[in-house]
């Protein structure tokens, strides 16, 4: 069974950084797309980053090209979130699909079969 942890999220200052972990399982990593995706209050899930299985080719979103980092090793996802603003306040989440890795599929939250808890990232002063 699949099963995704997040962790890592909380209170940040705007210019802030923060790291947030999914933990997964090396079989996982191996055969599944992963994507961060996040949910402010009032708005739909929006993609972030996503990972490809093998060859580690990442996207990223327009709203966090150049502040984010998506990596991952044998058994956990990253996300580096630097110059945090009040706009990433939300929600993420990780997911796992087991589809291939296309930009415009992997942004879309209907391509994920697996999802987290979620852990919640609040920037504010």
């Amino acid at each position: 069974q699949v099963q995704l942890v997040e962790s890592g999220g909380g209170l940040v200052q705007p210019g802030g950084s923060l790291r947030l972990s999914c933990v997964a399982s090396e079989l996982t990593l191996q055969y599944y797309v992963i994507g961060w995706f996040r949910q402010a209050p009032g708005k739909e899930r929006e993609g972030v980053s996503a990972i490809d299985k093998s060859d580690d080719r990442i996207w990223y979103s327009d709203a966090v090209k150049g502040r984010f980092t998506m990596s991952k090793d044998k058994t956990t996802v990253y996300l580096q979130m630097n110059s945090l603003n009040p706009e990433d306040t939300a929600v993420y989440y990780c997911a796992a699909t087991p589809l291939g890795f296309a930009p415009d599929l992997v942004q879309r939250s209907s391509a994920y079969n697996i999802w987290g808890q979620g852990t919640q990232v609040t920037v504010s002063s």
